[in-house]
């Protein structure tokens, strides 16, 4: 069914110019704000997080007042940590039931020891070269952007963008899947296109063919669904200044803000997400000890410095870190530049997130076989200690595991592991939690959060278990790329992980064998009272938060993602020949219009763009039709096949700059729908 205006012409749907929000910076800027000089937007402030430089995505940099009451409390919380195990191991242990006792102040000491390399990783967050803006270069740089089996509509808008950065250069699309349109689509955008002969060893082996094809000085790399700033290459080319700096990195953050992974309002979700943490404040910290490693994508690279290293790592799963020891080891230099300049998509549903935490850990634990940062030569002290800090955090969910495992063993055996007064216990106990969460919250600078921080540790326990059981488990696992855009059919429910239905089934028990034995219904007893009600009540707990990371597996908000491309809200009304409707949404697909009525069908209809620079028209067709119950109908807007020139325009207007937010550039547009 089409739509064909009162007047029987064809209609076309014609979106309006608005006012750009993009960045108009001087070309003869050369240096950002420094640490003395730099004041922080007020329009920015994100509370427990640091505002932002103006003009810039960047964090502003912390007062001393500020960094040293952080690391006081950090430095207390971590020494009431030593004081209270050195108590509870000389003084509290109940040795005739050591199977409970001794895995229990293991895993406290795994907690203080976290805590510790926890602070230490994010002493100062701060540290950084300055460096200049490059606007011009003789180097010769070229962007790379690896790709397998990605859909159009997901390299179109990276392509796109690529193509468009500051600063002369080539794009190549690196495609391991050989595909024909993927080709038409390079020339038709102006980027070059280079296939292999042969597929071995996935993205590091795709990347270092490129390497012996594409003249370049600088690389810079982007997984194919990565949209750049324009000015991706002007803020970090700078660095290459000094001829150490092997790479810089950048945060990798998502344009697809309704992922598994994102929470929250609209607002807080374009600034927090599962990995937020760790690319907010983790990295950063990491240029205190010279230890800032490359995350795969949005990354610029020196090419002499990979050469001499061998290329990029092939003998693990994460090449990026992998690669990163090599360089590091050969005593080259990596920066972390904390400001958002390239956006991707975020795992859309459960299933992708824990394929995706497999495969990192399962990687993390090769590196920790094959090239051991905790042992091997060439590295200080301080990068062993910040490498380990992310290698062995993948053991945390061991520790996660025993805490949800050991109230219920407590509860169905009998068995107390804790022999001290009940009063002085709870008063250890809760200073030295209360310290020790209170330092984690202020050492994240607001991106941890708590409860949703631990249903997100139990989500990925799973995938975390199974990677570090390959640490001491022969064999190689063969790579897999995390599925992006279309990822199923339908919108069924994610199965619940096997081995959180069986914690939560643990928990009922342990909970029901509880007030059993209290009714005397049971042979088990508690000969220490408060300490049986104090594990019923941990375990109660830990059975909500099992039940929360059950929900949020199951929940069909993060069911199977059906579209091949993300879709930009565009809730604004139109003018349809004389009938109000409503444009809903705008992809690179499509779109949705909704109108009041039912009205003719016709072919040859045209979506029309004016960007007031410049204006776009595609061809559509209406796939479908279907009746609201809110009245009026829906109306399914489909582009033809090929259109490649001009949906890559599309794409620029939609993702818009990635500095302000995916979509930045739709809201608020006026649209009209004329005869």
């Amino acid at each position: 069914m089409g739509v064909s205006s009162a007047s029987g012409q064809t209609p076309r749907v014609i979106i309006l110019p608005r006012p750009r929000l993009g960045l108009r910076r001087d070309p003869t800027l050369l240096d950002e704000p420094s640490a003395s000089t730099a004041r922080p937007d007020d329009s920015a402030n994100l509370g427990w997080r640091r505002d932002l430089v103006a003009g810039s995505g960047l964090p502003a940099p912390e007062t001393a007042r500020r960094r040293f009451a952080i690391r006081l409390l950090a430095l207390v919380a971590v020494g009431a940590g030593v004081v209270y195990l050195t108590w509870r191991a000389t003084t509290t242990l109940d040795l005739t039931v050591w199977w409970v006792s001794i895995p229990l102040l293991l895993l406290e000491i795994h907690a203080t020891v976290g805590l510790a390399l926890f602070t230490v990783s994010l002493w100062d967050i701060d540290r950084r070269p300055d460096r200049p803006l490059v606007t011009e270069t003789d180097a010769r740089i070229a962007v790379l952007i690896p790709t397998y089996d990605e859909g159009i509509e997901v390299l179109l808008p990276t392509l796109a963008a690529a193509v468009e950065m500051d600063v002369a250069h080539e794009t190549w699309i690196l495609d391991d899947g050989d595909r024909p349109e993927v080709a038409r689509l390079a020339a038709e955008i102006g980027a070059r296109y280079l296939t292999r002969p042969e597929h071995d060893h996935a993205k590091a082996g795709n990347l270092n063919h490129a390497l012996g094809v594409v003249e370049a000085e600088i690389i810079a790399i982007l997984d194919a669904n990565h949209v750049a700033e324009r000015d991706f290459l002007v803020r970090l080319l700078g660095y290459f200044e000094d001829p150490r700096v092997a790479i810089v990195q950048t945060p990798q953050d998502f344009y697809n803000l309704d992922s598994f992974e994102h929470e929250g309002s609209a607002a807080e979700r374009s600034t927090y997400h599962e990995q937020a943490l760790f690319y907010r404040v983790i990295q950063p910290g990491k240029n205190r000890w010279g230890a800032a490693f490359w995350c795969g994508t949005g990354a610029v690279v020196r090419v002499a410095a990979l050469r001499e290293v061998g290329g990029v790592a092939t003998g693990s799963l994460t090449e990026d870190i992998h690669t990163t020891i090599r360089l590091h080891r050969r005593g080259w230099r990596t920066v972390y530049h904390n400001e958002v300049l390239a956006r991707g998509l975020a795992a859309s549903d459960a299933r992708t997130y824990m394929a995706q935490r497999l495969r990192w850990g399962t990687g993390a634990m090769q590196v920790l076989r094959i090239e051991n940062p905790l042992v091997v030569p060439g590295l200080s002290l301080g990068q062993r200690i910040a490498y380990g800090a992310t290698l062995l955090g993948w053991f945390d969910a061991w520790r996660t595991l025993g805490y949800l495992v050991l109230p219920a063993v407590v509860l169905l055996t009998g068995a107390v592991p804790i022999r001290a007064d009940p009063l002085s216990f709870v008063i250890a106990f809760s200073v030295t939690f209360v310290l020790q969460q209170l330092a984690v919250l202020c050492l994240s600078r607001g991106y941890h959060r708590p409860i949703l921080s631990v249903v997100f540790e139990i989500v990925r326990m799973t995938p975390n278990l199974l990677a570090t059981v390959t640490l001491v488990r022969p064999g190689r696992p063969s790579f897999r790329v995390t599925p992006k855009g279309r990822t199923g059919d339908g919108r069924a429910a994610a199965p619940a992980p096997t081995l959180l239905v069986a914690l939560g089934w643990l928990g009922i028990v342990g909970a029901g064998w509880f007030g059993l034995t209290i009714a005397g219904l049971t042979p088990t007893s508690y000969d220490v009272p408060w300490a049986a009600y104090g594990a019923f009540g941990w375990l109660l707990f830990g059975l909500w938060l099992v039940i929360a990371a059950i929900g949020r597996v199951r929940s069909l908000r993060y069911a199977a993602e059906r579209r091949s491309s993300v879709r930009f809200e565009a809730r604004e009304l139109v003018d349809f020949d004389e009938l109000v409707g409503e444009v809903s949404d705008l992809s690179l697909t499509g779109a949705r219009l909704v109108l009041p009525i039912l009205v003719g069908s016709e072919t040859g209809h045209r979506l029309e763009v004016d960007l007031g620079e410049e204006h776009i028209a595609l061809a559509v067709e209406i796939r479908s039709v279907r009746r609201l119950s809110t009245g009026g109908w829906m109306y399914g807007l489909a582009f033809l096949e090929g259109q490649h020139t001009e949906r890559a325009r599309l794409a620029r207007a939609l993702f818009g700059s990635t500095r302000s937010g995916p979509s930045a550039d739709i809201v608020d547009i006026s649209l009209e729908v004329a005869a």
